[in-house]
């Protein structure tokens, strides 16, 4: 009778270490989605980097052959060169996204008569799909029909086809990809201005701060967290641009619009690829340009915290 009552309890136990588990029996269903997901992929991917693989036969190891020829092709400026060409492109004038957020965001965060349908107008580019914006800016840039060149006939300049000019078509692009990208850095400083601390603005003026001095010093030292997630965010939608492109040129014209992602898509599921390992290859290049500025970002802030 003694021995069991002084058996301990498993009601007991869990009373006691409730706090420590509960957090992570909520994880773990998460963590081992992500897990199977996102982080097998990752390793498979470089796994099958170092492969030569049609999609159907035996795979045949050839070690660094994939990343040898993706060198080569750096150097030669062909495709790979041009697909990396244009990712930069797009990660500099893509980050033009957030400041334009921003100014937006500061706009719409007043009580004005009407403030609501402006909201509602800023935030529509958001919840529509990419393929919709991409065929939107199609029409906008047809060098028939097009919105743009009627516009350019008003002042008495000829038609431009932007999607058909190697030299404009990347930037026609950004473009439109841009559009949904800023009412999204909108939202973000939207919600962070929410947050921002009354006293601290009203401390701000009664130290003489306005304008530039008040946004500099006062309110976005308070909007780091959301500035943080619109450039990690930013970036990601950056590198990974593909489906304006797919709807918008398919690459062209004579592939000067491709980007790493539709070029991935092309030598390993198009019709003239089905060059597993190559287009795998292609994928840890992008991978690995990500992790380069996402750890960047990681490191100031916490750099900042750790200051703070």
């Amino acid at each position: 009778m003694s021995m069991a009552s002084s058996s301990p309890s498993p009601h007991g136990w869990w009373r006691r270490n409730q706090q420590t588990l509960a957090p992570a029996l909520f994880l773990a269903p998460g963590v081992l989605f992500f897990a199977v997901y996102v982080i097998f992929p990752i390793f498979q991917s470089f796994n099958l980097s170092l492969y030569e693989w049609d999609g159907l036969g035996t795979a045949e190891y050839v070690g660094l052959r994939n990343y040898e020829d993706l060198y080569w092709e750096w150097v030669d400026r062909d495709a790979f060169y041009t697909s990396l060409k244009n990712n930069l492109i797009w990660l500099v004038l893509y980050l033009l996204a957030i400041p334009a957020g921003l100014f937006i965001a500061l706009f719409l965060n007043q009580n004005v008569w009407g403030i609501r349908l402006y909201k509602s107008l800023f935030f529509f580019p958001f919840v529509i799909s990419q393929v919709v914006v991409g065929l939107v800016f199609s029409w906008f840039y047809d060098p028939t029909f097009g919105l743009l060149n009627t516009i350019l006939g008003w002042v008495g300049l000829g038609p431009i086809n932007v999607l058909g000019d190697p030299t404009l078509v990347t930037y026609g692009i950004i473009a439109a990809g841009l559009w949904p990208q800023t009412a999204y850095c909108m939202i973000l400083y939207l919600t962070g201005l929410n947050a921002v601390d009354p006293e601290q603005i009203e401390a701000g003026r009664l130290d003489g701060a306005k304008g530039w001095r008040m946004l500099w010093h006062v309110v976005l030292p308070q909007l780091r967290p959301a500035t943080f997630i619109a450039f990690v965010v930013t970036i990601i939608g950056a590198l990974r641009s593909f489906d304006l492109i797919s709807v918008m040129t398919e690459g062209g014209p004579f592939g000067s619009s491709r980007v790493l992602a539709y070029y991935m898509f092309e030598v390993a599921l198009s019709e003239y690829g089905f060059r597993m390992g190559y287009g795998a290859a292609i994928a840890v290049v992008l991978f690995l340009i990500m992790l380069c500025f996402i750890a960047y970002f990681l490191w100031s802030m916490y750099r900042d915290e750790r200051r703070g």
